[in-house]
């Protein structure tokens, strides 16, 4: 065959590529268009079906009436129609995308076909074992996109396993226990203490029923229910009258009719949100899309420049000049690139699995460095989700008390002076008594450690009582129950009747500080009991109340050593007021510190709860959030529109009694001011926001599926702390991205003008062939800049602004210190290149010469490349890394093999040179690190102003 013939096909096949290339961008995008119209479409539709009654707002018969119901229950047959109308009370699954249209999905990326298109070349070049490492790049990139893919889909199992297997329902007038998938609206179920909410249900009776809503609304405490009709704007956290399917059953029992199963239930609503959330791309990889456009571009005009100038100009023929443009578009292309990039998020994320930060999507590893705002959760996050007691209030004094969670460790302070059991009658009486009067319990776990067994309150009152000294098993065994009046919402206390073995009978009372207050006469000093004082208790309950603590009073009565019953009568007067009791979910004291950490990293912390704003306006001030005076409420952000809290997003930093819908939309406001938003949360309320933002955060230990499906990143520990760590290794991990960039595109640059210096000069013998410039390309960017992955983390990382994620990667520092480098590759390679063809070399020769030449290069300008601006003629410099000695000891070590070993001679056409030529390499490459030094130097004295620094190059050391 002739070379034309060769050439021809050669450039058919090219064409072909290029046409299926084009074809495959078409579809690509199609597909995503047609994939948005049915993300549309889906989200319309949930809007229609979403419409439903204000349950909350009507009548238990209105309620009844509404849903075509009776108290007694549905019949069999009607519950199968209604089954067959509705279907069953599942979550909607939509139908997941094969394996396969996942996997094709990886490879729709420019830079990826930009490789593709490299490979392919090299493929027709004959020079396979090129071709195959381009093409195991490609798939080892596309294999990693792969496995982290399909978050969404995960998120959407997550919540619906979040319903109850089984309910107890009313049917043909029987109680009857049916699969939750069969409930229809309309059933009526009966809830007990342990059950899991099956569906949302308007309760039509109740018996001191609390349930858990942690997960659905934040609120720190179980919810206490009733029957009572509420306003329509009632939030969601406040609507006693429901019980919401997902949620449980912690105490009491209660009737209610089923009002929406599946997709209808809050459950389901949430569960479409984050179907139709629209989940970001990172910094990173829109600045490397961007790049990548750029740089195709590039090669594109400066491959058909060269080959224009060459037909025309220097009389190449066509043959001669497409190789050439080929040789040139493979020196432009970083192959190692897409590699370096990779495996340098992978280092990232073992080093943050060190420091408990798991990451689920590589480049969130990335986008963490870019994080100007975190917008976190309250109940779990910034605080422990434990009740404790804050504050003992007595008659004399008011005592603060240490130690958090349900370890029963901690010291009781009058002012800075601790108390020890005995110093304070009053309040060691006052703690017993709350034991007393208490259902939970404490124990150690093996496991788990210290947890309580019952009301979350009922288990603060006990550790504290613990913490002072307290034996409760022996409290228990000295003064045992006799009787009891529960506690309800409709008296809003819990009493106990207790006696002693001398046959001391004692009433004590724990419950509601205004209750409780109108039923004592006196309260209990150190000195005896004195007259009470009832305006000075309300200011002391006030002062409480303004700190977010949940109070609880506590007051006891002497009885006739005869009574064996308690009843209301005995507790309507004549008590004795022991004091008040603070509770509250305390902040993490590592949260305070992180917040102040990332208030120094230009990082601002927002908090975004369900629970009251009083609650969360105190723990705000307490974690140190830069604006806590100012709270808005999800009741408030109903009455702004979009362009009013857009205002006020950027300045107010506590937001409470929120619903998922408005954690949405301020992740989605604050994205607009262009930040790149954190958000923290644990319960399922924070699912949509967590996938929305650009990098989602879940709690590993107490957080729920749905949130760690729908995150980025999930804290093993649980604690805020570990988020400012990921910060530092964001930002780490990013500093050594832009060093690799800046290390492999000089290397590129000096190839491509190494090749182009010789078509300007019509030399018909390039000094570097296609195949030996992808040997360089891929060698060294797999040893020497990968060392650059291992780099440290900078001095003063955490004290300097969040950069600019809209800054391109490419700075006016970077393309001036890329084409600086390039200019001095390109020098010394031609110019020894043209030495040993003047000293009688061969061409294999000389092209080994070159070959070497830009390798050596390489390996002294990777030590300079270490810091961008800041010197490294110095031991830290030189030696601070010790994968970069070891990076180029084994580069030494492949360049030997390159050069000797005669299978690799005849594979990449080089030869053996001798040991004078290799001295005459090493004294021309270790220039560039003298001559590189010698920039930075005046860049740094000279033409860069301190505040040009900062905003050029985040990543000077």
């Amino acid at each position: 065959m002739l070379d034309s013939d060769l050439f021809l096909l050669e450039l058919i096949a090219l064409e072909w590529l290029i046409a299926m290339m084009a074809a495959g961008l078409l579809l690509g995008f199609g597909i995503r268009d047609w994939r948005r119209r049915q993300r549309h479409a889906a989200a319309a539709g949930q809007r229609r079906e979403g419409v439903v009654a204000e349950w909350h707002h009507l009548s238990a018969d209105q309620v009844l009436a509404r849903v075509g119901a009776h108290e007694s229950g549905l019949s069999t047959s009607q519950a199968r129609r209604r089954l067959d109308e509705v279907g069953p009370n599942r979550l909607p699954e939509p139908r997941p995308r094969s394996a396969l249209v996942r996997y094709l999905s990886q490879f729709h990326n420019l830079l990826i076909y930009v490789l593709l298109a490299a490979g392919v070349v090299t493929a027709l070049l004959q020079h396979w074992l090129d071709a195959v490492v381009i093409l195991g790049v490609v798939l080892v990139n596309a294999a990693i996109g792969f496995v982290q893919e399909g978050k969404a889909e995960d998120a959407l199992k997550a919540i619906r396993q979040m319903l109850s297997p089984s309910a107890m329902t009313l049917r043909d007038n029987k109680l009857v226990t049916v699969e939750a998938a069969d409930l229809v609206p309309g059933d009526i179920v009966q809830l007990q203490s342990g059950d899991k909410v099956p569906a949302d249900v308007r309760l039509l009776r109740s018996k001191g029923l609390f349930v858990e809503e942690a997960p659905l609304t934040g609120e720190s405490v179980p919810v206490e229910k009733d029957c009572r009709i509420l306003p329509s704007q009632t939030p969601l956290a406040e609507r006693n009258c429901m019980a919401y399917s997902g949620t449980l059953v912690t105490q009491g029992q209660g009737t209610g009719v089923v009002v929406a199963t599946g997709g209808a239930t809050e459950i389901g609503r949430i569960s479409a949100l984050v179907a139709n959330v629209q989940q970001l791309t990172t910094p990173l990889l829109r600045q490397m899309d961007q790049f990548s456009r750029w740089l195709t571009g590039a090669i594109l005009v400066l491959a058909t420049v060269s080959f224009v100038f060459g037909v025309l100009i220097r009389d190449f023929t066509a043959a001669e000049m497409f190789m050439a443009a080929v040789g040139l578009a493979v020196a432009a292309i970083p192959e190692g690139l897409p590699a370096i990039m990779t495996i340098t998020l992978a280092i990232g994320v073992q080093r943050m699995a060190g420091r408990s930060a798991i990451i689920r999507r590589l480049p969130a590893v990335e986008t963490l460095g870019t994080v100007g705002v975190i917008c976190s959760d309250k109940t779990g996050t910034l605080t422990r989700n434990s009740m404790t007691v804050a504050t003992v209030q007595t008659s004399e004094r008011q005592i603060n008390v240490t130690g958090t969670g349900y370890e029963p460790q901690g010291t009781f302070l009058d002012g800075s002076n601790e108390l020890a059991p005995g110093d304070d009658l009053p309040l060691q009486e006052l703690l017993r008594d709350a034991a007393l009067c208490n259902d939970a319990t404490l124990a150690e776990q093996a496991e788990t450690g210290w947890e309580v067994h019952g009301d979350p309150m009922e288990g603060a009152l006990i550790v504290a009582a613990a913490k002072h000294g307290l034996d409760l098993e022996q409290t228990h065994r000295c003064w045992p129950r006799a009787d009891i009046i529960p506690f309800e919402s409709g008296h809003k206390f819990m009493a106990t009747l207790n006696r002693c073995e001398n046959d001391e009978r004692l009433i004590v009372v724990k419950g509601a500080p205004e209750v409780v207050l109108g039923m004592c006469d006196t309260a209990r000093g150190a000195d005896g009991d004195l007259p009470l004082d009832r305006d000075l208790w309300l200011q002391r309950m006030d002062a409480m109340a303004a700190e977010g603590q949940r109070i609880l009073a506590v007051a006891t009565k002497s009885v006739d050593c005869a009574q064996q019953e308690l009843g209301f009568a005995d507790v309507e007067g004549g008590l004795t007021l022991l004091g008040l009791l603070g509770l509250m979910d305390p902040p993490r004291e590592e949260a305070i510190s992180a917040v102040r950490a990332c208030r120094e990293a230009g990082i601002r912390v927002k908090m975004i709860t369900g629970d009251h704003a009083g609650t969360a306006q105190a723990i705000a001030k307490r974690v140190g959030l830069e604006n806590h005076e100012r709270v808005l409420t999800g009741s408030e952000l109903d009455t702004l529109d979009d362009d009013a809290l857009t205002d006020l997003v950027n300045t107010v930093d506590v937001y409470a009694r929120v619903t998922p819908e408005h954690k949405l939309r301020l992740v989605e406001l604050l994205q607009r001011t262009d930040a790149v938003v954190a958000m923290t949360g644990d319960g399922v309320n924070d699912a949509p926001a967590l996938k929305r933002a650009d990098v989602g955060v879940a709690m590993g230990i107490n957080g729920t599926e749905a949130a760690k499906e729908a995150s980025e990143m999930v804290l093993a520990d649980d604690n805020f702390a570990s988020i400012a760590s990921a910060v530092e290794e964001g930002r780490t991990v990013y500093d050594n991205l832009k060093k690799a960039i800046l290390f492999i595109l000089p290397t590129n640059g000096g190839e491509a003008l190494v090749v182009l210096s010789a078509i300007v000069l019509g030399f018909h013998e390039f000094p570097l062939t296609p195949v030996q410039i992808l040997w360089v390309n891929m060698i060294t960017a797999v040893t020497l800049a990968l060392a650059l992955a291992f780099e440290p983390p900078e001095p003063g990382v955490m004290g300097r602004p969040p950069r600019n994620a809209r800054q391109p990667v490419l700075t006016p520092l970077f393309l001036w210190r890329i084409g600086y480098v390039s200019v001095i590759l390109m020098a010394g390679t031609f110019g020894m290149f043209l030495w040993e063809q003047r000293q009688n070399a061969t061409i294999e020769e000389a092209r080994t010469v070159a070959v070497n030449t830009l390798v050596m290069f390489e390996i002294f300008y990777l030590f300079s490349a270490r810091y961008i601006t800041a010197p490294v003629l110095n031991r830290q410099g030189l030696l601070g890394n010790s994968y970069v000695l070891y990076a180029v000891g084994l580069l030494v070590v492949f360049q030997l093999a390159f050069t000797y070993l005669p299978a690799l001679q005849a594979l990449f056409g080089t030869a053996a040179i001798s040991a004078g030529v290799w001295l005459r390499i090493v004294l021309v490459a270790v220039s560039v690190l003298f001559i590189v030094e010698l920039e930075k130097m005046l860049v740094r004295r000279w033409f860069r102003p301190k505040e040009r620094v900062r905003e050029l190059d985040q990543v000077s050391g």
